[in-house]
């Protein structure tokens, strides 16, 4: 390669860099510009209904008494999906990566991939026309033998559409993002760290415990914040499972409600305040969400020095 020809390809490798150096700069400039912008347009449509008369918005005593019971439902519905959703979905991470035959394992996790793309809407229905039926009569049983506690206190909802069969609803959907994530962390486990965990005389097991859980906890905690941001958004299918009401302790009683399925279902018939009602029901739920992702941040970096996020 002469002179002229390597000087002339340094000079298009140099512009090539700066040329994607600004493509990535604009990007995560145009990122933060779009989230800026729907945080104005929240702020901005939501301020009539913050400074509105008590007595005008819905339920009469003002907009945070209003929007207080649908948080509570919705940080309800969202953990009770998370505290299914996260065992499983480690479990089935781990033997993805560490127990099942690689041609199982393939299959397996494509399997768990595909569980991503079903719609809400189809998860909604068959938590509406066969879910709920069929876990009917557990509710009845728990609240005859278990009433004493006021998570079961009946009389339990005969058609099962309970806050407690959406959560369930919930976690059969975010179980793929979460199995997901945490078996590609899995799979970047140094196989020296894994090796001489066995090496020592570790068990399989010990060796997970020891060197792979150690290596993705940041991970796992990255994939369970991203299915908590889907459960606390998700609309369709807690609207067609969830009988709202008033809110209640009891999680198979028929009430309780969350912002994103109170939103969906009152605004296409919502005019006037109301509308300014449920756009500031939807600056909450914004916050709350980048609340939980800034915790997730934190819980990271506290983390960081010896995991799959570095």
């Amino acid at each position: 390669m002469t002179t002229n020809s390597l000087t002339t390809s340094q000079g298009a490798g140099r512009a090539g860099d700066k040329v994607f150096s600004g493509a990535t700069l604009a990007a995560g400039c145009l990122i933060l510009a779009v989230l800026f912008g729907v945080a104005l347009f929240l702020v901005i449509q939501a301020i009539p209904a913050l400074v509105a008369p008590p007595a005008d918005i819905q339920g009469g005593h003002g907009f945070f008494a209003y929007i207080g019971p649908i948080v509570v439902g919705t940080l309800i519905a969202a953990v009770i999906a998370l505290v299914i959703a996260t065992p499983v979905a480690i479990g089935v991470a781990l033997f993805i990566s560490h127990y099942a035959p690689r041609r199982l394992a393939s299959g397996l996790g494509y399997v768990v991939d595909l569980l991503a793309a079903i719609p809400s809407v189809v998860y909604g229905a068959w938590g509406a026309a066969f879910l709920a039926p069929q876990i009917s009569p557990a509710y009845g049983w728990l609240a005859s033998n278990m009433g004493w506690l006021p998570i079961f206190q009946g009389p339990a909802s005969a058609t099962g559409k309970t806050i407690l069969t959406a959560s369930i609803v919930l976690s059969v959907m975010v179980l793929p993002i979460i199995t997901s994530l945490s078996r590609e962390i899995f799979l970047q486990t140094p196989k020296l760290h894994e090796e001489a965990a066995l090496a020592l005389g570790a068990t399989r097991w010990e060796m997970i415990k020891m060197a792979v859980l150690p290596f993705g906890r940041p991970g796992i905690v990255s994939a369970i914040m991203l299915g908590l941001g889907r459960a606390l958004g998700e609309t369709m299918a807690v609207a067609l499972v969830l009988s709202s009401g008033i809110l209640t302790a009891s999680l198979i009683q028929t009430g309780n409600q969350t912002i994103a399925a109170e939103i969906a279902l009152n605004f296409p018939e919502a005019s006037g305040l109301k509308v300014s009602t449920l756009i500031a029901a939807g600056l909450v739920l914004f916050v709350i969400t980048l609340g939980v992702n800034m915790i997730a941040r934190w819980i990271i970096s506290r983390h960081k020095e010896f995991s799959g996020a570095n």
